[in-house]
């Protein structure tokens, strides 16, 4: 236990897998007492778990974030099991990737409902208790966002919004004394990640490590990060050490943002 977080409630949506089971873990691993939040009730309890097998203080709601309420019952439940938020992080979503013309009116509308919307509602739900303790929000976006692809018009578009929102939550939070911030992720080593290179593997017909390979060669991208990399990024924003973040959007993906 590193102990910068001592005393501190956090809690981190989509945490049931990848990167947010990953911050969990760590904010959990310097003192935090940590609310996991997702979907899946059974790697919910299995992430609980593991957090407290290393010593952490954890427990999980299971909600759908895309539902009005959901956002209310986190903090309710927050606030009831550990005490008021200190730190949000907004990490669940998934958006569907694809060519425009293919995608739906539905498929646009679930890629903003939780991605966006889910933080939208959480930040305004948890926002009278971060103001009165000082508290952060980081929203963990991704390079789509400032470097969109043609089949990845969702996601794209829905990092975009998000990062358009930190901003503008940033110049609150400087009124209301609450840090926001934003990473963007480029490629982790993350369950969606594995099915990709495993898909192109296949159709290339080449070893698994000979497409990650490529992967990293065509992105020029020093290599694949691993979820622990967010996590480390994450605990350094919401530390005292990184509280003169404010406004700031990272981009943690081996170089493959190439803007400025």
């Amino acid at each position: 236990m590193d102990g910068r977080l001592d005393g501190k409630t956090a809690i981190v949506t989509g945490s049931n897998r990848g990167i947010g089971r990953a911050i969990a873990g760590r904010l959990a691993s310097e003192g935090a007492r940590v609310v996991l939040s997702a979907r899946d009730e059974a790697l919910l309890a299995s992430a609980v778990k593991e957090i407290g097998a290393a010593g952490g203080c954890a427990a999980a709601l299971p909600v759908d974030l895309r539902n009005e309420e959901a956002a209310v019952r986190l903090v309710e439940f927050t606030a009831a099991t550990y005490g008021p938020p200190d730190i949000v992080v907004n990490n669940a979503g998934a958006t569907k990737r694809g060519d425009f013309l293919e995608l739906s009116d539905e498929d646009w509308s679930d890629g903003f409902a939780l991605k966006f919307f889910g933080t939208v509602r959480l930040t305004r739900s948890a926002w009278p208790h971060l103001k009165e303790r000082g508290g952060s929000v980081v929203n963990i976006s991704g390079v789509g966002g400032r470097m969109p692809g043609p089949y990845f018009a969702i996601g794209g578009s829905v990092n975009a919004a998000l990062l358009s929102f930190t901003k503008a939550m940033a110049d609150v939070g400087i009124r209301d004394g609450v840090q926001v911030n934003a990473i963007n992720p480029g490629s982790i080593r993350t369950d969606r990640f594995r099915r990709l290179l495993a898909q192109q593997a296949a159709e290339q017909s080449i070893p698994l490590e000979h497409a990650e390979r490529k992967i990293v060669e065509n992105s020029k991208i020093t290599r694949i990060g691993e979820p622990e990399d967010i996590a480390a990024l994450v605990a350094f924003m919401v530390s005292p050490e990184g509280r003169l973040l404010q406004g700031a959007i990272i981009d943690m993906d081996g170089g493959a943002t190439k803007v400025i």
